[in-house]
């Protein structure tokens, strides 16, 4: 699993760093002092697990959490116990109060390696399957991956606009879960209302992306992993 590191005490970071060298599963991609400094790198290149200091200045560790990539998993490092509950808020693996071990370190990062293990069981799974169900005006609806062209959330449920029927299912859900469910990054979230299938977009206009006459935009939030998607993508 690639992994980084953002402790504000360098001294903690580095110990940190010597025990992911050490930890065979782990490959250690960054170390960073500060979430600023760390956000343009992560937020474009994410990593499997980032090791995150929940006390710093400028942008806390709790607050970079929320701009993460959703499969980004964390493991919280701070000297206080009074934030453990807040962690878990944002679903962290794990919270390693200071000064830490390696036996605690390698705790936390074998829990991880277990989650990510059955994360990719499931998507594997997900992946032959090619289809899932949801509930839509007291049916059970197939919805083929390859039939969606993009997912619109509109507060409490979702459209999910098909290009066989040219028409929208309709059902009770939030967008987090349809984008931790879908194959990534085949289906990307461009925007807090939209996820598309890549596989589908005709073109890309101003940063809105083009499917015939219909177009959905690309919010700044999303826009640098939308143009590195397009970038690995085109020739010349």
């Amino acid at each position: 699993m690639t992994c980084a590191i953002i402790d504000d005490e360098p001294l903690a970071a580095e110990l940190l760093a010597s025990y992911a060298h050490k930890t065979t599963f782990l490959e250690l991609v960054g170390t960073y002092n500060s979430a600023i400094e760390a956000m343009k790198v992560i937020r474009t290149n994410p990593v499997d697990l980032l090791f995150l200091d929940i006390q710093m200045p400028e942008l806390s560790g709790l607050e970079f959490a929320t701009i993460l990539s959703p499969k980004t998993m964390i493991v919280f490092t701070t000297a206080f116990d009074r934030y453990a509950v807040e962690s878990y808020k944002v679903n962290a693996v794990d919270y390693l109060l200071k000064p830490i071990s390696y036996e605690a370190f390698l705790h936390s990062a074998n829990k991880a390696l277990q989650l990510s293990e059955t994360q990719n069981t499931l998507s594997d799974k997900r992946e032959a399957d090619r289809f899932f169900y949801v509930k839509s005006e007291y049916r059970l609806v197939r919805v083929m991956l390859d039939d969606i062209i993009y997912i619109e959330g509109l507060k409490d449920y979702v459209k999910i606009r098909l290009a066989s029927s040219q028409k929208s299912v309709s059902c009770l859900m939030n967008m987090k879960t349809l984008e931790d469910y879908l194959p990534q990054p085949e289906f990307m979230r461009v925007h807090r209302s939209y996820i598309v299938n890549m596989k589908k977009v005709e073109a890309i206009d101003r940063l809105r992306l083009v499917f015939g006459d219909m177009f959905i935009p690309v919010s700044d939030s999303y826009k640098d992993a939308v143009m590195q998607y397009f970038a690995r993508h085109t020739l010349g």
